[in-house]
C-alpha cells in the first residue's frame, strides 16, 4: 500500500498520539504539545492523573497490545509519538511483548491509516558498555539487558516500516531528569533532603551525561516539524554540557547545602555485592544501573544539532538540581506510594540502613 499525502499535512494544528502519556515523559509532552496547541491524544495503562491537564488531553486508559482499542484510535491520529515501555525491573517476557509486539501493532495501524509521522523513543542503553568516546549513532551495538535488547528490536521493526515508505525518526536519549521525575532518582533525592552524603559506584571521575526532559521534548518536535527527509533518521540526545559523575551529582548536594558529599566506593567490591543484593530483591537497582554508572557514558549530539538545528538548553548538572527543586516541593505526595517506573518512588531496600552510617 502506498502512502498516500492529504491536505492535513499542510495543517499547522495537528492530531497527537502519545503513547505513555501517564508517565514522566508522557506527562511532559503532553504538556509541552497542549502549549504547542496541538489536539494531544493519550493512552496508558495507568491512569492520567494530573490537573493541570485536566480535559486539555483526550486520554484512553488503554494498553498499546490491545489492537482493537488502537485501532479506533488510530484513525484520528496525524503523529505518533510512541514512549510507551516496559521498563527495566519489568519481567524479560513483559519487556519484550509491550516494547516490540507493543511498537509492531503500533506501525502496522499508522502504515494503515498513513500516520504522518511516528516518532520512535529509544535509549543510549543500546550501545552498552561503549570502547570509545564520544558515541556516535552509527557506533556498536551492544545491549545490556532486555530492556536495551527490546529497544533494538522495536528499532527493526520502525527501520523496516521506514523502507515502506513511513517517515519514522527513532531518538536515542541519554537518561533524562526533570518535573516529576522519580523512579531511581527518587532514592537519591530523598537522601539530599535529608541531609545525607551519598554512595556511588567506583570513584565518580568518570563523565557520565545525562538529559533535560524539556531539552528532549524539543528535539521530539523538531522531529514532528521538520522535513521528513531531514528527519527521518536516528539521532542520539543528550546534554551538551557535563562534568564528571562526582561534580555533577555533587551539585544538587551543594543546592541543598547541608554541607554533604559524594561518597566514592571500590567498583570491584561494590557491583557483585549488588548483584546478589538486587538478585534477592533487597536493592531496586538493574545492571544498567550498577554495570555503567562507574564507566565513562556519553553520546556525540553533532547530528541532531547540524541537521535538525536542536540546542539543548541545560547542562547536566543543571537538570538535576532542578529536578531536585521539583523533588522538594512534591515529595510528600508521593511519601506513601512505591512502584517501578519514572513516575513512583522506589523503595530503598537495604540502603534505608546505609543512611545510618553515611
Amino acid at each position: 500500500m502506498g502512502k498516500k499525502t492529504y491536505a492535513k499535512e499542510t495543517r499547522s494544528k495537528k492530531t497527537f498520539l502519545v503513547t505513555g502519556a501517564s508517565g514522566f515523559l508522557g506527562y511532559n509532552l503532553c504538556k509541552f504539545l497542549v502549549g504547542k496547541k496541538q489536539r494531544v491524544i493519550g493512552v496508558d495503562i495507568s491512569d492520567f492523573n494530573y490537573d493541570d491537564l485536566k480535559d486539555k488531553v483526550t486520554f484512553y486508559k488503554a494498553d498499546i497490545r490491545e489492537k482493537l482499542m488502537m485501532e479506533k484510535i488510530m484513525k484520528e491520529v496525524d503523529i505518533v509519538v510512541h514512549a510507551a515501555a516496559a521498563l527495566p525491573l519489568w519481567s524479560k517476557k513483559e519487556i519484550f511483548s509491550v516494547n516490540v509486539y507493543g511498537t509492531r501493532v503500533l506501525l502496522e495501524l499508522a502504515y494503515k491509516y498513513n500516520v504522518e509521522r511516528f516518532i520512535f523513543i529509544s535509549t543510549t542503553a543500546v550501545y552498552g558498555i561503549p570502547k570509545t568516546h564520544p558515541v556516535t549513532e552509527e557506533s556498536p551495538i551492544f545491549p545490556i539487558g532486555p530492556y536495551a535488547e527490546s529497544k533494538i528490536k522495536a528499532e527493526e521493526f520502525c527501520i523496516e516500516y521506514r523502507k515502506k515508505g513511513m517517515c519514522v525518526p527513532i531518538i536515542r536519549p541519554k537518561t533524562f531528569v526533570g518535573e516529576a521525575r522519580l523512579g531511581v532518582f527518587s532514592i537519591f533525592f530523598d537522601w539530599v533532603r535529608t541531609g545525607h552524603n551519598f554512595p556511588i559506584i567506583g570513584n565518580g571521575k568518570n563523565k557520565y551525561q545525562l538529559l533535560d526532559v524539556g531539552d528532549l521534548t524539543e528535539a521530539i518536535w523538531l522531529c514532528c516539524v521538520k522535513d521528513k527527509n531531514i528527519v527521518n533518521d536516528t539521532f542520539n540526545v543528550g546534554a551538551k554540557e557535563f562534568k564528571t559523575m562526582k561534580e555533577d551529582f555533587q551539585a544538587v548536594l551543594d543546592y541543598a547545602g547541608y554541607g554533604k558529599r559524594i561518597i566514592p566506593t571500590p567498583a570491584w567490591l561494590v557491583i557483585p555485592t549488588i548483584k546478589i543484593l538486587s538478585s534477592l530483591k533487597l536493592l531496586p537497582l538493574y545492571p544498567w544501573i550498577y554495570e555503567t554508572a562507574h564507566i565513562e557514558h556519553y553520546v556525540d549530539i553533532s547530528k541532531i544539532e547540524k541537521k535538525l538545528g536542536w540546542k539543548p538548553k541545560k547542562s547536566t548538572s543543571q537538570a538535576l538540581v532542578d529536578s531536585y527543586k521539583w523533588y522538594e516541593k512534591h515529595w510528600k505526595e508521593y511519601e506513601n506510594s512505591s512502584g517501578i517506573t519514572h513516575r513512583t518512588k522506589w523503595k530503598e531496600g537495604i540502603m534505608k540502613l546505609l543512611r545510618l552510617f553515611i
